[in-house]
């Protein structure tokens, strides 16, 4: 007969106990005077600065990423359309940026990173000559600068 499951958690219990008294004598000893010191690692400082870097890696595109508006020029199931509408936008207007997103069936072409639809008008209206079949202006996420 094999003893039951109380009397091997009472005997692994025992060196835990043992180690809680050790722990709570130590810390009686040290409620006894009045004076605390408290010897700080060298190494947590470091530790705490390498901490702060890699916060400032890590969080740096979320700060770059912020709700705005694109114009979305072409929304088209023809690869090759959307592709020559890309090439064409770098063409007459490379201070925009093209994103290309693949939604099956359609490819999506929106450009630029506007804060506000009043910064997007004016090439919402020059894009409507160049690409007639519809241009808009839609909510995205978009990117900003980081003024360094």
């Amino acid at each position: 007969m094999h003893p039951g499951p109380c009397i091997k958690m009472k005997s692994a219990m025992k060196p835990a106990l043992i180690a809680l008294l050790m722990f709570t004598g130590k810390l009686f000893a040290q409620t006894d005077s009045n004076l605390v010191t408290v010897q700080k690692d060298p190494r947590v400082e470091l530790l705490i600065k390498k901490q702060i870097q890699i916060n400032e890696e890590t969080t740096r595109d979320s700060r770059r990423n912020v709700p705005g508006y694109r114009i979305e020029v072409i929304n088209s199931s023809d690869r090759n359309k959307v592709f020559a509408a890309k090439t064409k936008l770098y063409q007459q207007y490379p201070e925009l940026k093209p994103y290309l997103m693949y939604q099956a069936p359609n490819y999506k072409l929106k450009v630029g990173n506007f804060k506000t639809t009043e910064e997007a008008e004016p090439y919402l209206q020059q894009l409507s000559k160049l690409f007639p079949g519809g241009v808009y202006i839609v909510h995205d996420i978009i990117e900003i600068k980081l003024d360094n």
